[in-house]
């Protein structure tokens, strides 16, 4: 890794553990709850305590004023929900692209085992080819998804964090097994940091101890999405799920350091 990759990583998380809340879903979903006024989403869970922010090249105007010194990470592909085929992950920047909007980092998906696997891996390469010129890390979402795939499976997500080592990512995203033991598995088949998918939004404990099985299997932190920028207190949550990745706390612990309510 060059040295301007490894400072820019410093930048989007602290000690070699991640807090990333991706809102790049404008393109996926549309203008859903907490993305209309993205700038108080973006403001809330900074103040809160997520170390880097994710959207898409066109917003970053809207981040810069409300990050409050946090990363900020471009997002390169994208698809919708009412497409034909929401796998099919199609490019939408660039690597200077992201330079030119005041990236930190890039980050790119791919869905390990869909139809649209073989563009995408080879896209994924050129994305890290071209970020490696330029010192920027690149955030691989490399989930295990498509025809027959199940995408808790530990063995299939291990086969997706390694092929995003192969091609040259420098930090890798993932969906959680859904439990501490097979979850390690994944960890252990790679040595890029690993970091967890939120998915489907759920309780604030059911969440926050997912983080947890995450962290107690080797994990370096999260990327969660609608959990956090579509809570009803973004900065609280934000707070909860960094305690977890950054203080070593417990689901409850982090629940109640945050002010948030701790469910029976």
């Amino acid at each position: 890794m060059n040295t301007g990759t490894a400072a820019r990583l410093d930048r989007i998380g602290r000690d070699g553990r991640y807090v990333v809340v991706p809102m790049d879903h404008g393109i996926t979903l549309g203008a859903v709850r907490g993305l209309k006024n993205i700038e108080t989403t973006i403001d809330a869970v900074t103040r809160g305590g997520a170390d880097a922010v994710l959207t898409q090249k066109g917003v970053a105007p809207r981040v810069h004023p409300n990050k409050n010194g946090a990363g900020y990470v471009v997002h390169l592909n994208a698809s919708t929900t009412i497409g034909p085929d929401s796998n099919d992950k199609r490019t939408t920047g660039t690597v200077e692209d992201a330079i030119r909007a005041g990236a930190d980092a890039v980050s790119f998906h791919i869905n390990v085992g869909s139809n649209h696997e073989p563009e995408q891996m080879s896209e994924l390469a050129r994305v890290c080819s071209e970020a490696d010129r330029f010192g920027l890390p690149v955030l691989a979402m490399s989930y295990a998804r498509g025809p027959g795939v199940d995408e808790h499976d530990a063995e299939s997500l291990g086969h997706a964090v390694r092929l995003a080592e192969e091609v040259g990512a420098d930090v890798v995203k993932t969906a959680y097994s859904g439990d501490a033991e097979s979850f390690e598995r994944v960890v252990e088949s790679t040595r890029l940091p690993v970091i967890i998918a939120g998915g489907t939004p759920e309780s604030d404990r059911t969440t926050l101890a997912a983080v947890r099985g995450a962290m107690d299997a080797g994990a370096a932190g999260v990327s969660i999405g609608r959990s956090v920028f579509q809570h009803d207190d973004p900065a609280a949550i934000a707070r909860a799920v960094a305690g977890v990745v950054h203080d070593d706390l417990s689901a409850d612990d982090a629940l109640d350091g945050a002010g948030l309510a701790v469910e029976v």
